[in-house]
């Protein structure tokens, strides 16, 4: 049995060390809103926080995040700053197929965590290689700056 902390919770699971993270959370832990895309961590939907860090979980072993705080779509909210994102997001209207939104908003969230005043420069550098297949990214920018000008 394996321990996590997922969203300030002591979980456990009997996965294998060797699971893919993204699995036994929707799987094991049913926290269904980190999505498969890729299953190469080249497209970000399956983003979540580890220790505060934007990170792929599709090919994250589970055994390398035990003892380690794994942040979720589901408590991203439970923080201002996260609050300030989803908040941001439905105000420019970013979703519009919604998959690949829980990734995007955990990333920019990480980014708003570490720079509350990001330039485009910033922000095209800290969502590179989230993947929206339909085209928002125009929103998505919009909706980063919206949030960083709430938290200021």
């Amino acid at each position: 049995m394996l321990t996590l902390n997922v969203n300030g919770k002591q979980l456990t699971t009997d996965a294998a060390d060797d699971t893919p993270l993204l699995w036994v959370l929707r799987d094991s832990l049913n926290l269904t809103g980190t999505k498969f895309g890729c299953g190469m961590a080249q497209c970000g939907a399956c983003t979540v926080h580890i220790d505060g860090q934007a990170t792929r979980s599709c090919v994250l072993p589970v055994s390398a995040v035990v003892g380690k705080k794994i942040a979720t779509i589901e408590n991203v909210a439970a923080e201002g700053v996260g609050k300030a994102v989803q908040d941001a997001w439905i105000a420019e209207s970013v979703p519009q197929c919604g998959y690949c939104q829980s990734g995007q908003i955990m990333s920019a969230t990480a980014l708003l965590q570490k720079n509350s005043k990001p330039s485009d420069a910033d922000i095209d550098a800290a969502m590179t290689g989230n993947i929206c297949r339909c085209g928002t990214y125009v929103r998505i920018r919009a909706a980063i700056h919206r949030a960083a000008g709430t938290l200021a």
